[in-house]
């Protein structure tokens, strides 16, 4: 299968940061070096000929058992040339942190902070990374899936 100009242009770019990608039906995907995520997601963004200016969603997902037990999933979109590539980076339980992109897309921060409080990842240089769902005295990360199902939690007291 033909990969696409935005792939292409990224395994150009960066052939040392690349672990793999494919296409179908024109979904492009790129697994990606956490390490140079801020690096692939500003050449993403600026490259005249690419122009993903849209961040459209961030989220993860708990591979529980794997080496590298979390994928951080961003999804992106490109306004001008109506294209969309999905950028997914391995985060190890043991380092459990990556780079925050908020510096790049405002709108990183809520979904940067869902993520940290539903699985406990940890965004590097977020500018207020705190639970946005779960009450602050919540124990642990409960889509994770390890969290146990019948766990049972503090009360909180009244809201004022």
């Amino acid at each position: 299968m033909k990969k696409s100009n935005t792939l292409k242009r990224l395994t150009e770019k960066f052939p040392n940061s690349i672990i793999e990608t494919h296409s179908f039906r024109s979904d492009d995907t790129a697994v990606v070096k956490k390490n140079d995520i801020m690096e692939i997601f500003t050449f993403l963004r600026d490259d005249p000929d690419l122009l993903y200016n849209f961040m459209m969603d961030l989220t993860a997902v708990d591979y529980m058992g794997d080496e590298s037990r979390f994928e951080v999933v961003y999804h992106l979109y490109s306004l001008k040339f109506n294209t969309r590539i999905r950028i997914k980076a391995k985060v190890a339980e043991s380092e459990c942190s990556i780079d925050s992109i908020t510096s790049l897309w405002a709108s990183a921060n809520w979904f940067e902070r869902e993520v940290y409080d539903l699985y406990g990842i940890h965004f590097n240089g977020h500018p207020d990374l705190r639970r946005i769902l779960m009450y602050e005295d919540f124990k642990g990360h409960p889509l994770r899936k390890d969290y146990p199902i019948r766990k049972r939690q503090p009360l909180i007291g009244p809201i004022n």
